[in-house]
């Protein structure tokens, strides 16, 4: 993807000029790195050369990347500092240099480096080198990556969606190069991925092999913190290094950016605050213990940017993407009120809580892009059921609004009171693919403007499905693709991304539903209402 660029002793060159960032063309650097090591006594090529210097664990990666603006994201085998090298070059002829964090064992040697002034509507090159703490001579080799910017002209815009990672006893495997539908995404070159929650199995151990309906084997490695569900903040720090485990994914995350939002299994299944498990295999059985340090562990492995205007560190946020498109990031987990029948007869706050709902409808009327994506963890009219209670929005009464449906009727009836037109909702969590169109005409609370909802996953999980529609809001499935039995691997099929296109001359918006090989099952383009 890129070529070589300055040599790391043109980064010990730069290394101690830099405040924060400097154009270094390539073909100054042997001069700078010279007069550098004369300022600084800093020994030059012969520390090059040494086997004991860093080295970048788990790939490279981008998120939440903007017009102007992202996040980089490394880990290191030990305290160093990261430093980031970024150009509009391939070949990194022009390239400025960025200086990150110093990455310790407090965030499990992780860092974000956050990047500004990048180039709009452009593809971006970085390169991102660990420089040891004590040792300024001892370098990583750099990981290199790629992101995309959103352009502040009609452009068009391109990305991917799903969840669902390495669930239900199915997780990396070699055979696979990893995750099996990993070289479809990348083949799609797309601006950025949308990950609708479930990065992790958090509470799902592994078995190094499962035996498939066909008499094949399926062939998991297992790492130490797999083998049991997560409880420490360790255990769930290991839960991401697992999924990076896979080759083929850390190789499309270092070439798409990835917008993370979070769900259950990040934690535990179908988990709300205050909740304490009666689950044996838990130790620790209060689940805002355990949702503190899974938030933790969400933050120093995703490159998620600091823009969450939540005062109790909630993940929810707004990304805007030019004029094509803003794009509305749900926490539907965090401030999610207990699992029961759902059929509560006074708002409560149930899925998003009062602020969130405030702030989502004001960001939403606030919003000048053509289209506005609203990516929700849970879907709308899907019964999800929890045992004998209900996990969902939806409750299967198909009545008015009863429970959590109360949150979300009060959204679209601000929507359609504010006037907010082009709005399109995806969703992954059940496991399956489907486009639902939402009408008044066929529903028990009206109002509201007709809207899409599309759902897609799991992208290496357990498939199941699919669900009932519950009728409050008028949902009718244009498409539905299953899998024949429940919890069929990925072996098997039925995985599932979707990617959604705007065009930047007609704006019209196109969402294709794809299976595990890229194909295209379904598609359909929208029409932008004007104002």
């Amino acid at each position: 993807m890129t070529s070589s660029g300055p040599s790391r002793r043109a980064l010990l060159g730069a290394v101690p000029l830099l405040g924060g960032a400097v154009l270094l063309p390539s073909s100054a650097a042997s001069s700078a790195a010279a007069a550098t090591a004369a300022r600084t006594g800093l020994a030059a090529a012969p520390a090059l050369v040494r086997r004991d210097r860093p080295r970048l664990t788990h790939g490279v990666s981008a998120g939440d990347v903007g017009v102007d603006s992202g996040q980089l994201w490394a880990r290191a085998d030990r305290p160093s500092r990261l430093w980031a090298e970024v150009s509009a070059d391939p070949s990194f002829r022009r390239s400025r240099w960025v200086r990150g964090p110093l990455v310790t064992p407090r965030t499990d040697l992780t860092g974000q480096v956050p990047l500004r002034g990048l180039p709009a509507g452009r593809d971006v090159f970085y390169r991102v080198t660990a420089v040891d703490e004590h040792r300024r001579q001892a370098t990583s080799r750099p990981g290199t990556g790629h992101l995309r910017t959103a352009s502040r002209r009609p452009a068009d815009v391109r990305f991917l969606w799903s969840g669902d990672i390495a669930g239900q006893g199915w997780g990396v495997n070699p055979a696979y190069g990893g995750f099996r539908i990993a070289d479809a995404m990348t083949a799609r070159d797309a601006d950025f991925f949308l990950c609708s929650g479930d990065n992790v199995y958090a509470d799902g151990p592994l078995e190094e092999q499962v035996l498939l309906p066909s008499g094949e084997t399926w062939t998991n490695l297992v790492t130490p913190e797999k083998t049991k569900v997560a409880e420490t903040l360790a255990e769930f720090r290991g839960q991401y290094r697992y999924n990076l485990e896979a080759d083929n994914w850390r190789a499309f995350l270092a070439r798409t950016p990835i917008v993370a939002q979070w769900d259950d299994h990040e934690v535990t299944n179908n988990w709300y605050p205050g909740e304490l498990l009666t689950d044996e295999r838990y130790t620790e059985r209060r689940v805002d213990v355990l949702a503190r340090r899974a938030k933790r562990a969400f933050h120093d492995y995703l490159p998620v940017a600091p823009i969450s205007p939540d005062p109790d560190g909630r993940v929810y946020r707004v990304l805007h993407l030019g004029p094509m498109l803003d794009l509305f990031v749900l926490d539907m987990r965090s401030a999610k009120d207990p699992n029961t029948a759902n059929d509560e007869t006074t708002r409560d706050g149930g899925v998003l809580g009062r602020t969130q709902t405030r702030w989502l409808l004001r960001e939403l009327e606030r919003s000048r892009a053509t289209w506005k994506v609203i990516a929700a963890d849970l879907p709308i009219g899907l019964v999800v059921p929890d045992g004998t209670a209900q996990e969902g929005i939806a409750q299967g009464d198909g009545g008015s609004p009863l429970g959590r449906e109360i949150d979300l009727a009060t959204v679209l009836r601000g929507l359609q009171r504010l006037g907010i037109r082009n709005h399109v909702w995806l969703t992954a969590d059940v496991h399956y693919t489907a486009a639902h169109h939402y009408s008044p005409e066929r529903a028990s609370f009206s109002d509201f403007d007709p809207f899409w909802e599309f759902v897609s996953g799991p992208l290496n999980a357990g498939a199941f499905g699919p669900s009932a529609l519950d009728a409050t809001f008028g949902p009718r499935a244009e498409f539905v693709a299953a899998p024949p039995r429940p919890n069929t691997s990925p072996a098997e099929g039925s995985q599932f991304f979707g990617e959604v296109g705007i065009d930047g001359a007609t704006q019209e918006l196109t969402v294709t539903l794809r299976d595990v090989e890229g194909g295209a099952l379904w598609s359909r383009t929208l029409q932008p209402e004007r104002r």
